[in-house]
């Protein structure tokens, strides 16, 4: 199995004043703590009102770069709050690369909600990412992994499935191999999240409150973040989630199909690629369940 990338650099409470103080200097007084670090950004709270976010890896970096540029503008397309930059960090003698304030959002992300009581949100989230799934840019952000054709990552769900030992992964591989005879996407590219899973979703006192982490925008079919559907919700929730999101988009059967082949891929990777993390852990042994026990898991039906 492989752990989560370790960091290239040294990202300290110390360097994080050094920065502001050189940068932004009249925010370098407030409180500043750590709120932890994920597979490509270090966060601190900053004050009340803002978190200082800085890529851990070169890797990174970039996306970081994407998000000052196209954050603003997928905004003004969303009904939910998103995490805008609002100060820019240039790299200096300090740190390497580019960094962001933004603004803190009150609540807790929704993996550590109960699954069952999601279902209350989960019209909203889908009616957030239909307004988000509107057709993007030619320079929107190039993304190997997200937006692409399943058969693009066959050979990699695959290979990861088998090294997985997962118990169940004859089903799971039934499940793929059904997800790769849809038709394939042939609409225009759409902005794409990239990673709308219960760790980038945000719930406020029961009720969805913003959705966080853009670092994986791109353009392409919107398939890939309708996996949300299984990696989040029950299937009561998720049958909201598909009639809101087909209210405002159009009913696509092959679009569901796509879609299940993605949740399959996201449980595979972070059965694979993130078996340190036991949240990450959760949702893919959540993912599975959803795909293979659910009510509405036999195949030929679109949730």
């Amino acid at each position: 199995m492989t752990p989560s990338p370790a960091a290239e650099v040294d990202i300290t409470l110390e360097v994080v004043r050094h920065l502001l103080a050189e940068q932004h200097p009249d925010l370098a007084d407030r409180p500043l703590s750590p709120l932890g670090e994920g597979w490509d950004n270090a966060l601190f709270r900053l004050g009340q009102h803002f978190v200082v976010r800085l890529p851990r890896r070169s890797a990174s970096a970039e996306l970081v770069a994407h998000e000052h540029r196209w954050l603003p503008e997928i905004a003004r397309l969303v009904d939910l709050p998103v995490p805008v930059p609002v100060r820019h960090g240039q790299p200096s003698a300090y740190f390497p690369w580019s960094w962001s304030i933004t603004r803190w959002i009150e609540g807790r992300p929704a993996v550590h909600s109960p699954v069952g009581g999601r279902g209350r949100w989960a019209g909203r989230l889908a009616q957030f990412l239909a307004g988000l799934h509107q057709p993007a840019p030619p320079d929107a952000p190039a993304n190997p992994v997200r937006g692409v054709p399943l058969a693009v990552r066959d050979a990699v769900v695959r290979e990861r499935l088998a090294r997985a030992a997962h118990p169940r992964a004859d089903e799971l591989l039934a499940v793929w191999e059904q997800a790769l005879r849809a038709p394939v996407y042939a609409g225009v590219p759409v902005w794409v999240h990239g990673d709308p899973h219960p760790l980038n979703i945000v719930v406020r006192r029961g009720a969805l409150a913003a959705v966080i982490d853009f670092g994986d925008l791109t353009a392409g079919d919107p398939a890939s973040d309708l996996a949300t559907a299984w990696q989040t919700f029950t299937w009561e929730g998720r049958a909201e989630f598909v009639v809101r999101y087909s209210q405002r988009a159009g009913l696509d059967e092959a679009l569901w199909r796509r879609a299940r082949g993605w949740a399959l891929l996201y449980a595979v990777n972070s059965l694979v690629l993130s078996d340190d993390s036991p949240e990450f852990t959760a949702i893919a042994e959540h993912t599975v369940s959803q795909l293979l026990d659910a009510p509405d898991a036999p195949a030929g039906r679109p949730v």
